[in-house]
């Protein structure tokens, strides 16, 4: 048990890049709250400049990710993360400056929004990138279920955070709480003392960033551990966002489940996936990392798939049902992210963990969209429920290209490479 509480913990260098993350993730779920709330409370947004200012937060994740990638792999990663943090910080304090002298408007807000968005592509993809500098492969998935932990507990809490913060504190002092989280982040990832390894980049590289971009690209889908791996979570991302527009038109007017309800099965999202960073590691010292990836796929997708069976029963069960199944889902992804993840980052050559991280975010999120018009399309034509079937169907099939590969018979990473059973 003390193994599973602290174990990296007690490691100074983890400990603080951990704390450094925590407060990270509690700042952007925080912001992901503030930002709209007061477009919405202060400036009053119309519906399209809500909408403007949610695709700017989320543009820079497919516009720069690759470019970032590279960038990364050229520099230390502990400084970008700091400077990112800072920037981050600095630009946030334009919202109670501007709010003070009466001058903030939507256009500043979109600035605002899609400096922070580009900072955090770079702080995220540098971080994922980071993680092995600080710890060996074999501790890779404590790491990244540590980690994971602390992102899903952001998710559940920082949200909250923000809109209460608003409520109580008014939207400049809510902002400053924000800017204060970003900078203990910084400082915390400054007190690391461990170096980075040198970074050589020949001069012709410097001048050629498409190159690199190919150079990293051609890597994860030439990698016979990476390239399954990608294209699995491609499928398993696709049919998740063809169910998540429909599943909330399914339980709101298939089933007619009442508000209350409706939150309680929404607030199983993080419950799981609390539960799945603290069994990821159980899970793949048990089944091997392997196996426990197409086991989390597949009954990721199963469980999607008993979710219809709610309109054959009362509420009460119905909604218990969901509940339970909502919650063993988001806890199967969790288990999956952290254990692909601590895979991806043990295979991959330290030089190529920021391109390899940015492609795999690059395409993994670029079909999000995809699956959203799909499963709206579907929906239209076929129905919610049938919808809901083909989408866990589509889930399980993600597991297809793990199975037949050689990321199935993988063991655990270990300090040489990765280990492989017989399997």
């Amino acid at each position: 048990m003390s193994r599973i509480s602290l174990g990296l913990l007690k490691k100074p260098d983890f400990r603080n890049f951990w704390l450094g993350h925590t407060v990270s993730s509690f700042g952007v779920q925080i912001t992901t709250v503030a930002i709209p709330l007061i477009a919405a409370l202060t400036l009053e947004a119309s519906s399209l400049e809500m909408g403007i200012l949610s695709a700017v937060e989320f543009l820079p994740f497919l516009l720069i990710s690759l470019f970032v990638g590279v960038w990364v792999d050229r520099k230390h990663k502990r400084p970008l993360m700091i400077i990112a943090d800072i920037v981050r910080a600095v630009v946030l304090i334009g919202i109670p400056i501007s709010i003070y002298f009466n001058i903030l408007s939507m256009p500043i807000l979109y600035v605002i929004a899609a400096v922070v968005g580009v900072n955090t592509v770079i702080f995220e993809i540098a971080h994922a990138s980071y993680l092995p500098t600080v710890v060996k492969n074999e501790e890779l998935v404590e790491g990244n279920s540590k980690l994971e932990f602390s992102s899903s507990s952001a998710t559940v809490v920082g949200q909250s955070i923000g809109g209460a913060l608003i409520q109580v504190l008014s939207a400049p002092l809510s902002i400053l709480f924000n800017v204060g989280t970003y900078l203990l982040s910084a400082l915390y990832l400054a007190l690391i003392k461990k170096k980075e390894a040198p970074i050589e980049v020949p001069e012709e590289a410097e001048q050629n960033m498409w190159a690199d971009i190919r150079e990293g690209t051609t890597f994860v889908f030439h990698h016979n551990i990476i390239r399954p791996i990608l294209i699995g979570t491609v499928i398993f991302n696709l049919f998740t966002y063809v169910i998540e527009p429909i599943f909330i038109l399914y339980i709101s007017r298939t089933l007619a489940l009442d508000p209350i309800y409706i939150g309680l099965i929404f607030s199983m999202s993080g419950v799981g996936a609390l539960l799945g960073a603290f069994i990821a590691g159980p899970m793949a010292n048990k089944l091997g990392l392997g196996k426990t990836l197409v086991f989390s796929l597949f009954v990721a997708g199963f469980v999607s798939l008993i979710i219809p069976v709610a309109t054959l029963m009362p509420t009460l069960p119905a909604v218990i049902l969901i509940m339970v199944m909502y919650m063993i889902d988001a806890a199967m992804v969790i288990v999956y992210n952290i254990n692909q993840r601590s895979l991806r980052q043990a295979v991959t050559p330290q030089n190529l963990q920021g391109r390899m991280n940015a492609s795999i975010r690059m395409f993994g999120m670029g079909v999000v969209p995809i699956g959203a018009v799909l499963g709206g399309w579907l929906g239209g034509i076929i129905g919610t429920t049938p919808t809901l079937i083909v989408g866990a169907i589509g889930l399980m099939c993600s597991s297809i290209f793990i199975i037949f590969s050689s990321v199935r018979t993988v063991s655990q990473p270990a300090a040489s490479g990765i280990t492989q059973d017989g399997g």
